[in-house]
């Protein structure tokens, strides 16, 4: 064995060329042929029938329950004074403002807060 031998069985120059015998082929493999049109139809149907199999398989989970809002509760809930009459403008005013507060506070559509702020009103009012 001379020295050039003995060199290249000690790794010298890794990075370089090609490894040999470590398992990595010099020449790889052709790749495979391109499937057919039918191979591909059959494979798109082979997979379509295993989801349908997996949809008609699971139970169908029904929707949460949808929960209702009480906004009239909530509305009540913040105790909106009551209007019977006003002596003078700016105590209307704050009638006003305290209901619209608390109708706001229960998120009230438009057509709630005509409907909850009407019934705050008694007498002459």
């Amino acid at each position: 064995m001379d020295a050039e031998e003995a060199d290249a069985g000690r790794g010298r120059g890794r990075g370089r060329g090609r490894s040999r015998g470590r398992g990595v082929p010099e020449n790889p493999p052709p790749p495979p042929p391109p499937m057919t049109i039918e191979q591909l139809m059959g494979m798109q149907a082979n997979l379509m029938q295993a989801m349908m199999n997996r949809m008609n398989n699971e139970p169908v989970a029904a929707p949460p329950p949808v929960q209702v809002r009480d906004k009239r509760g909530e509305f009540l809930k913040g105790r909106p004074p009551v209007f019977t009459h006003a002596s003078d403008l700016v105590e209307a005013d704050d009638w006003l403002k305290a209901v619209e507060k608390q109708l706001n506070i229960a998120q009230c559509s438009d057509l709630e807060k005509v409907l909850y702020a009407s019934g705050q009103l008694q007498g002459p009012a």
